[in-house]
C-alpha cells in the first residue's frame, strides 16, 4: 500500500502514536509468526478494537529497532476509516490510549493518541532519532534495577576519551564501517550530535542523534568508542576506520539491551509533507530505520 502524506486520503483518517517498551522480552519491531513483537502486539490490539485489517492498519513506525532495543519516545502511525473509527462510538481519539493499554503487555505502553496533522509520515516525515546506550564500567555503582537497560563491562573506561574520539564521526558521512549493509540501502548518514558522560552512579552513558540509523550502527560505534575508552583506539583510528567503507577491521558490536531510542524528531507542521516527500525520494531503495 502506498503511506498517504495527508491527513485524509481516500477515506482513511491518520492517526499519531506515541509510545516505548522494555524491548527485553520483544523479537524487535517487525511481526514475525510465532514470535512476540511490538508491531504484532499492537496489530492485535488494534483487530479487538476496530476488527480485521488486510493491510494491519497501515501501521508504519519511525524507527524499527532489534530485538533487545528499548524505546521511550517512538512514534509510529496507523490509517483508519470511517467504518473503523465508528466502532469507538461514544468514545474518541483521545480515549484510544486507555482502550490500548488496556490490551497491550505492560511492556508496551502507549503514551498519546492524536489526529495526525496534515502531511505527517511518522517514518518520512522525521528529521532526527535520537539513542542512548549505557555502560556501567569498572567505576560505576551496581544497580540490578537497571541490569536490563545497562551493559556491564570489567574494564574501567575513559569517557573524556570517548567523548573526544566521538566528535571524529560527526556530519554526513559513509558508515559503512560501522553498520550491517543492506541490499539496496544507503549507508550514508547524518550524525547530527553525539557525547559521552558519567553520570551521578557512575554509568557512562552515550547519547547519538542522527537523520536516520543504519542497521547495528549505534552499537558498532559504542563498540569502538568502549575501545577508545580502553585505550585501544583514538579518534584518528575511528577516523580512519570511517573512511574505509567497509567492515574489516571494525570493533566489536555490542548487545542491543544498553539501547534505548530516546526521541523522533519532526518539523513543524506546516513542513511535514515537504519533509515527508523529500525522505521518499532520497531513500526510496532504503531500509526503514534499524536499530
Amino acid at each position: 500500500m502506498s503511506e498517504p502524506v495527508d491527513e485524509y486520503v481516500d477515506g482513511f483518517t491518520r492517526l499519531r502514536i506515541d509510545f516505548g517498551y522494555d524491548g527485553t522480552d520483544f523479537y524487535g519491531w517487525s511481526k514475525q509468526p510465532g514470535l512476540r513483537t511490538i508491531q504484532g502486539e499492537f496489530i492485535t490490539a488494534f483487530t479487538t478494537i476496530f476488527g480485521e485489517s488486510q493491510n494491519d492498519f497501515g501501521l508504519r513506525v519511525a524507527g524499527r529497532t532489534d530485538a533487545g532495543v528499548h524505546a521511550i519516545g517512538c512514534v509510529a502511525h496507523c490509517d483508519l476509516t470511517d467504518e473503523q473509527l465508528a466502532r469507538l462510538g461514544r468514545q474518541s481519539v483521545d480515549d484510544l490510549v486507555y482502550k490500548l493499554n488496556g490490551l497491550l503487555p505492560n511492556d508496551l505502553r502507549v503514551q498519546s493518541v492524536v489526529v495526525a496533522p496534515e502531511g505527517f509520515d511518522a517514518r518520512f516525515s522525521a528529521i532526527s532519532r535520537r539513542y542512548r546506550y549505557r555502560i556501567a564500567d569498572k567505576l560505576a555503582r551496581a544497580n540490578a534495577l537497571e541490569a536490563r537497560h545497562t551493559l556491564s563491562v570489567i574494564w574501567a573506561l575513559d569517557e573524556v576519551a570517548m567523548n573526544q574520539a566521538a566528535q571524529s564521526l560527526l556530519g554526513l558521512n559513509d558508515f559503512a564501517s560501522f553498520c550491517k549493509p543492506r541490499e539496496k540501502s544507503t549507508t550514508i548518514r547524518e550524525l547530527q550530535a553525539v557525547s559521552v558522560i558519567r553520570g551521578d552512579s557512575g554509568v557512562i552513558e552515550i547519547e547519538l542523534r542522527a537523520d536516520a540509523f543504519c542497521h547495528n550502527m549505534v552499537r558498532s560505534i559504542v563498540g569502538a568508542l568502549i575501545a577508545v575508552g580502553r585505550g585501544k583506539a583514538d579518534g584518528i583510528k575511528l577516523r580512519e576506520l570511517l573512511e574505509k567503507r567497509g567492515r574489516e577491521g571494525s570493533f566489536k558490536v555490542v548487545a542491543p539491551h544498553g539501547l534505548t531510542l530516546l526521541a523522533i524528531g519532526y518539523p513543524s507542521d506546516e513542513l511535514l509533507a515537504a519533509q515527508a516527500a523529500m525522505a521518499k525520494n532520497l531513500r526510496s531503495l532504503d531500509e526503514a530505520t534499524f536499530e
